[in-house]
């Protein structure tokens, strides 16, 4: 037998293993539901009121979500928040944008702007994974701010706030991927807040959303006759779309449905600020458990930017953190690997509003259990 065969005691186990930090875990409640459908939904066109209805629950349900400010709208589109860096690229950034760039995600809107040839070479405030930039370095031409409220592949978290000496009418455009959902937000501290479902939301891939102020709608009406935008990249098309309850082309229709599951759940629950304290409380108990640890610790040194909704733990270097992996999959514990490019050795957990508080305190047991059979 090798360490990664070793057998869990089944009372130390989660009740659900899932812990990936997206696709995250999915409630078997909101399968259940889509199940529930029989002939009813899947299978049927996108242009009537039994798909239009599901895409007007979840705008809506964003909408209660947050609480949008005046004139703030919801909006979605096929792909992910990867295809809103290409719309944010040919839609919203008029000259010139500023990015903090200190992981994987937020590096690749950065490499995308400074590859659009209408576009000014960006200015990249950049911080070593692990860490993040303190704050914008406004400079006159900056028409948009760009950063990620919480770097996936890192686990490091920032906050959110327009940076002092701006330009006036300039953008902010925020990834929240994996915050939407489980970090708290000001919206009108941006202009653009742009997730996919499949991480805070325990849906799918597939689709884009994003909150939109007026300032980023009037700029895309503005803009977007001056360029050449291919349809599927034009955010007015989307904003058009998305008031009629639809999408440009065909979306994912399980993809919707359970994200509409997921934000009905979670307002019924207590909203945002009940999703937030969940969040906290499984990012309370992963952190409390590394800094008591005799061999592991929280990656993201600085506690104010150590993430609630994707937890990143180093071990020390005499425990191989794959074999960890490898021995908690062959327990059903899965997708606790550390990202690939983030260079350390350790671990990654979501702690997304789907997953239970007390699942993580039976992950850290269970990571405790094995280490401690692993050969020396």
């Amino acid at each position: 037998m090798t360490d990664a065969d070793l057998t869990i005691p089944a009372d130390l186990l989660p009740k659900d293993g899932r812990f990936g930090s997206g696709p995250t875990k999915v409630r078997p409640e909101q399968l259940a539901a889509l199940a529930a459908t029989g002939t009813s939904y899947l299978g049927t066109s996108h242009r009537q009121e039994g798909v239009r209805s599901v895409v007007r629950r979840v705008r809506e349900g964003i909408a209660a979500l947050y609480g949008l400010p005046d004139g703030y709208e919801v909006i979605l589109g096929n792909g992910g928040a990867t295809i809103f860096w290409d719309i944010a690229t040919v839609c919203l950034i008029e000259r010139r944008s500023q990015h903090m760039a200190f992981g994987e995600f937020s590096s690749k809107f950065a490499k995308a702007t400074a590859a659009a040839p209408h576009l000014e070479e960006p200015s990249v405030l950049k911080a070593d994974y692990g860490h993040a930039p303190d704050a914008f370095a406004p400079v006159a031409g900056i028409d948009a701010y760009c950063l990620p409220h919480n770097e996936t592949s890192t686990g490091v978290m920032t906050r959110i706030e327009r940076p002092d000496g701006a330009d006036a009418g300039a953008l902010m455009l925020v990834d929240a991927t994996s915050a939407a959902g489980g970090l708290p937000v000001d919206l009108t501290q941006t202009d653009a807040y742009y997730f996919a479902p499949q991480k805070g939301f325990a849906s799918d891939g597939g689709l884009f959303f994003a909150i939109l102020s007026p300032a980023a709608i009037e700029r895309s009406e503005r803009l977007i006759p001056q360029r050449w935008v291919p349809p599927t990249l034009d955010l007015g098309i989307h904003i058009e779309q998305s008031r009629l309850e639809q999408t440009y082309n065909t979306p994912a229709l399980a993809t919707l449905f359970l994200m509409a599951e997921q934000v009905d759940w979670m307002n019924a629950q207590g909203g945002l600020d009940w999703a937030t304290e969940r969040t906290g409380e499984s990012a309370r108990i992963l952190y409390t458990w590394a800094d008591k640890s005799p061999y592991a610790e929280a990656f993201v040194t600085d506690p104010a930017k150590r993430s609630t909704v994707v937890g990143t733990i180093r071990l020390e270097d005499k425990i191989d953190a794959a074999t960890v992996v490898k021995a908690l999959k062959t327990n059903g514990i899965v997708d606790v690997g550390a990202y690939r490019a983030a260079g350390y050795n350790g671990l990654r957990v979501g702690l997304f509003p789907a997953i239970e508080p007390a699942d993580v305190e039976a992950l850290t047991a269970c990571i405790d259990w094995v280490v401690d059979r692993m050969t020396p």
